[in-house]
């Protein structure tokens, strides 16, 4: 769907910019990137360096930057939606691909632009324990990248203690631990623990009508 966004609004302005967070590195991801043969730019933050720079917790996430370099709209999921009803997917899908265009055309005035003060306001809380959360990650990921698995995962799992709503920190942790763990059996029990407690796993976008396709 970014795709056909790219090739639609490229013309007028929009440049979009992908970001794969995925703590294994360029060969984990480089394969899916180039199959894709997407037309926009598709990076690799390893590091995630911009999960701590916008405070992203999962994917997939989306930030709206202005020409002038102004966040619009901060850290928010992308239009995603877990339900087994495909309609409602792709309804939320097309909401918030709308809100885009509508954007794009009409810049500050459009009423998913928010205000400074708007987007300030809605800006994720940055606490002592996330800033800590991200030490402990890029420390972890950093000893698993010298062959320091053990030592690494003291330090991984701490990151998600510190910061459990973040699902990137879970998941890149289960992953270095196997290249299949991130969508394994405790990720699912984490999953159902968190629809059982009311939390939801991508709290839809503060949007007009988008919590009206899941209702």
């Amino acid at each position: 769907m970014w795709q056909k966004l790219h090739e639609e609004l490229a013309a007028e302005g929009l440049v979009i910019i992908a970001v794969a967070m995925d703590s294994r590195g360029v060969d984990a991801v480089r394969g899916p990137i180039r199959r894709a043969g997407t037309g926009y730019v598709s990076l690799i933050d390893e590091n995630h360096l911009v999960a701590e720079l916008y405070n992203m917790v999962n994917v997939p996430q989306a930030v709206w930057i202005d020409e002038s370099g102004t966040i619009v709209r901060p850290t928010e999921v992308s239009g995603a939606a877990i339900t087994f009803n495909l309609r409602k997917v792709r309804n939320t899908r097309r909401i918030y691909l709308d809100a885009i265009r509508d954007w794009v055309r009409n810049g500050e005035q459009s009423r998913f632009a928010f205000s400074a003060q708007e987007a300030r306001a809605r800006l994720p809380a940055f606490t002592d324990d996330i800033a800590l959360a991200h030490a402990n990650f890029h420390l972890g990921r950093h000893l698993h990248s010298h062959g320091d698995k053990n030592e690494a995962m003291e330090f991984l799992r701490r990151a998600v203690e510190l910061n459990p709503d973040s699902w990137n920190f879970f998941r890149q942790m289960k992953n270095l631990q196997h290249i299949l763990g991130s969508g394994g059996p405790e990720f699912m029990r984490r999953a159902r623990r968190w629809r059982k407690e009311g939390r939801d796993y991508y709290p839809l976008p503060d949007m007009e009508t988008m919590r009206e396709v899941m209702d």
